[in-house]
């Protein structure tokens, strides 16, 4: 067979992802080549994206590169991938997850200030919303960019500390001191590598999801059940995460107000089988006690 043509995002990151999805393949003595991909801007569909379902910012130039041929498969930070997937593309592998925490990142100037003290810099309505819901008088400054271009700004900006996920630094390898948050739940799926492939190719698809991990796919299936059923193509503030531990599984999950003021949260134990939605299920819970009314408010908001 000819080697697998893997497609990634050309930032350091998306690479490492890429070269690790290789890695595990190659394992599996399957000849592997990336296919870093740079921008959709002069790529044609015979279809206009909006009717293929195209939507997610992260994901589109390698879904269109999927469509058009020009890879096997696609590698992803889940987190980044919408729950409603276009037309002809499927999930066929998920990576084992490493670090789906959020941590702070504070300038030396801020090393002494309390929680409450801090300036805070992230675009993320989630990270905003949990941590106001804590410390409603933060001040908060937009930033944007790949992990080192944040921890540049962090360094020029006026603000004291940025929230990142750990599974970046850890992977770059960065040398970085950083706090744990334990009053944030991560984006569903954060920590997660997955792979993509084209419902056209079967037989790639099959020799991809040898290196699928079950636990982690049963696990990031519950959060994007639950984000898909609440959100309804919103971006809303949105923490999920599921864990095994033992014979049960724990899922932690809330919608929040931007303001972080309005919290609905559950925190369940569970056995786990195959039949039932449990993403599903705790997402109606939600909306049952008062999610329906806050998700039209966000939208309205945003």
């Amino acid at each position: 067979m000819k080697s697998i043509r893997i497609g990634t995002r050309n930032s350091a990151l998306a690479l490492w992802q890429a070269r690790e999805v290789a890695r595990h393949l190659q394992n599996n003595n399957y000849l592997t080549e990336i296919v870093p991909i740079v921008s959709s801007g002069d790529k044609n569909l015979n279809q206009p994206l909006y009717s293929l379902g195209i939507t997610g910012v992260f994901t589109r130039d390698l879904d269109i590169a999927l469509l058009n041929d020009e890879i096997d498969i696609a590698v992803h930070s889940l987190k980044d991938v919408p729950t409603q997937l276009p037309q002809n593309i499927e999930m066929i592998a998920y990576l084992e997850r490493d670090y789906p925490q959020d941590i702070l990142i504070r300038k030396e100037s801020a090393r002494n200030k309390e929680f409450h003290e801090l300036k805070l810099a992230t675009s993320s309505l989630r990270r905003r919303a949990f941590w106001l819901r804590n410390y409603p008088a933060t001040e908060f400054s937009d930033i944007r960019g790949n992990i080192q271009t944040r921890l540049q700004k962090l360094e020029e900006g006026n603000f004291d500390a940025t929230i990142l996920s750990l599974a970046g630094i850890k992977r770059m390898k960065m040398e970085i001191d950083y706090e744990m948050l334990p009053l944030m739940i991560p984006a569903p799926s954060q920590g997660v590598i997955a792979v993509a492939g084209h419902t056209d190719k079967p037989e790639i698809n099959e020799i991809v999801n040898q290196i699928n991990h079950k636990p982690t796919q049963t696990c990031v299936e519950i959060e994007r059940n639950f984000l898909s059923t609440l959100e309804g193509g919103c971006t809303a503030p949105i923490g999920a995460f599921a864990e095994i531990i033992g014979d049960q599984i724990r899922f932690k999950a809330a919608l929040c107000s931007l303001d972080g003021k309005n919290c609905i949260a559950v925190d369940e134990n569970f056995d786990h089988n195959s039949t039932e939605n449990f993403g599903e299920k705790y997402a109606k819970v939600v909306l049952e006690n008062g999610g329906k009314e806050l998700m039209a408010e966000i939208k309205s908001q945003i």
